[in-house]
């Protein structure tokens, strides 16, 4: 099945939906950092609150993305985004523990059904690969600007201004995503087919990786500061990771697009996150630790850009992309409870330890589909 061309407009709302609903995966920090320290919410309650609207988004892309072929993906889109801002604008007037939760979790629930039909239709799209890096690359500098302005806006006006600015992020992706999403061509020979191994065996590679890379990632801050490293010295670093994932992962991917194959860019992408892992977990050096910190996230953007176009490759109907929310909200939902209970009972270096044991499943699996796959592509 030949992609489809969605034009400047089509691809722009595409683009603008995929940084809207990945708010998460930059805003986490400041996020729970909000609701600990101006709602006076315990560390525990807080992650409750935005593992709700991660909970949330994965549910629905489980549910929504082996239907995405039988949905109207506008329709689906627009109405996400519009009940993610409704309950947001809400958000900010609320303080108490319970009603939080149920609007992270409603929101949760409409931004995974928004960018499940945002991902979906980028796996359709003519050349699914740098449609995605081009989206990274979008996403890395919305990560900088909302990192910038965020605790700056929350300091003049307090915590609702937290919820106002994602409630108007969302706004704005319904209104450029009823206007502009492209449609989605319908006529899917393989709509109906179910998924075979290989696609499988890359779903499950993905997930692993995520899971790995929020583990470890979560508490790279507290790593920095455990190793007595100079606070400024750690800052520095953050604000580093955030331009090293602007400028160079998802425009590497996209030139190196037909340069490097992409089977192999998934099985060396786990191996080296978990050589990093290890040093940003053990290295005592801030000279060893802070290269290490601040390229970090970079391979899993790396990797996942290549993945994203195998999977629209081994999938074309984009059901399996669909899932894209799916597979990196589980990461970021599970990684940072399973990398806070290593290390407060083991130690951060056992993160280090876990995170190699991870990737080894991770590069397995990859492995496996393309065995899978170039056995199943055989004739018979």
């Amino acid at each position: 099945m030949s992609g489809q061309k969605f034009g400047v407009a089509g691809a722009t709302a595409l683009v603008i939906g995929h940084f809207s609903g990945m708010l998460d995966l930059i805003a986490l920090p400041v996020w729970v950092g909000a609701l600990v320290e101006r709602l006076q919410f315990t560390p525990q309650n807080a992650g409750a609150v935005v593992t709700l609207f991660l909970v949330g988004a994965v549910l629905a892309s489980l549910v929504l993305a082996p239907r995405f072929n039988r949905m109207n993906q506008r329709l689906a889109a627009g109405a996400g985004f519009s009940v993610a801002a409704g309950a947001f604008f809400v958000a900010a007037g609320r303080t108490g523990f319970a009603e939080l939760a149920l609007l992270h979790l409603v929101s949760g629930l409409a931004v995974g059904t928004a960018l499940s039909m945002v991902h979906g239709t980028m796996g359709r799209a003519t050349n699914p690969h740098r449609l995605f890096a081009m989206a990274g690359i979008a996403l890395g500098l919305f990560a900088i600007v909302v990192l910038a302005l965020l605790p700056q806006v929350m300091i003049a006006f307090g915590a609702p201004a937290l919820f106002w600015a994602f409630g108007g992020i969302m706004a704005f992706a319904a209104i450029v995503a009823i206007l502009f999403f492209p449609k989605v061509d319908r006529r899917a020979e393989q709509g109906w087919q179910a998924f075979n191994r290989a696609t499988w065996f890359t779903i499950l590679g993905i997930s692993f990786m995520t899971f790995n890379q929020a583990m470890v990632f979560s508490f790279v801050e507290v790593i920095g500061r455990a190793r007595g490293f100079e606070p400024g010295h750690v800052l520095a670093v953050l604000i580093a990771l955030g331009f090293v994932n602007f400028l160079f992962p998802s425009p590497l991917a996209a030139l190196l697009q037909t340069r490097i194959s992409a089977t192999a860019v998934t099985q060396a992408g786990p191996a080296v996150q978990a050589v990093l892992a290890l040093v940003v977990t053990s290295a005592t050096s801030i000279v060893l630790w802070a290269p290490a910190a601040a390229t970090f996230v970079a391979v899993q953007i790396f990797t996942h850009t290549f993945a994203f176009g195998l999977l629209a490759r081994l999938d074309p109907t984009g059901r399996a992309v669909a899932a894209t929310p799916a597979m990196l909200m589980v990461g970021a939902a599970l990684g940072p409870i399973v990398g806070g209970a290593l290390g407060e009972n083991f130690g951060y270096p056992a993160l280090g330890i876990a995170a190699v044991i991870v990737s080894m499943i991770s590069i397995g699996l990859f492995t496996k589909a393309k065995t899978v796959n170039l056995f199943e592509a055989k004739p018979a």
